[in-house]
């Protein structure tokens, strides 16, 4: 096992152990800390789990995942190749959309799991997990734009000298919209095309 595997792991168990988010999501039948490559170049980050991801325990497995695994095999890439999770790890009951409460509590998480992992690109998937990165702007006048973030905004004591500060962010529409609205299929895949550039 890799030293970040370790990590990951020591990372899940302290998620597991706080009580108080576990209190938060009465409904959740499992916690989804995402998976794939932990040396991966990219990490996408999705919202919350929905109903399929709560019983599976893995992130992006029902219709939406669908959409991704076939976005990531016409770049050639497969979901072993890269890393795949959300800003909050429990489902919200009745599938609801993630309150901002609910990201901050996730956020530091989030944040060291990032850390642990260091991508070269960061892929937000839909208007929630951008927001918490970009505090001004929609998806629609964002998405396939890459955006530098600097981790000192959040001013986490864990944010050492020694700490990866400076990411690239590419934020993206969640692969849902897709199928609400036909007419985001080629933009989505256009800008997803983009991760191209930083394998």
């Amino acid at each position: 096992m890799s030293q970040k595997e370790i990590s990951l792991n020591k990372l899940r168990d302290k998620i597991i152990s706080n009580k108080r988010l576990i209190e938060m999501f009465p409904d959740a039948t499992n916690l989804v800390f995402g998976e794939g490559n932990p040396d991966s170049k990219v990490l996408f980050i999705g919202e919350a789990p929905g109903k399929n991801e709560d019983l599976q325990g893995r992130p992006f497995v029902g219709a939406s995942g669908k959409i991704l695994d076939q976005s990531l095999e016409n770049i050639n890439l497969s979901r072993s190749d890269v890393y795949i999770t959300n800003i909050v790890k429990y489902r919200p009951e009745d599938n609801r959309d993630p309150s901002d409460y609910e990201k901050e509590q996730f956020l530091p998480y989030l944040l060291a799991q990032i850390l642990i992992i260091k991508p070269k690109l960061l892929v937000t998937l839909g208007r929630h997990s951008m927001s918490c990165f970009i505090k001004n702007g929609t998806i629609n006048s964002v998405h396939g734009k890459i955006v530098n973030i600097n981790f000192n905004i959040f001013g986490f004591d864990f944010l050492t000298k020694s700490s990866q500060k400076v990411f690239n962010l590419l934020p993206l529409f969640h692969p849902a919209a897709t199928i609400y609205n036909r007419n985001l299929k080629n933009v989505w895949q256009e800008d997803f095309n983009k991760i191209l550039n930083y394998i």
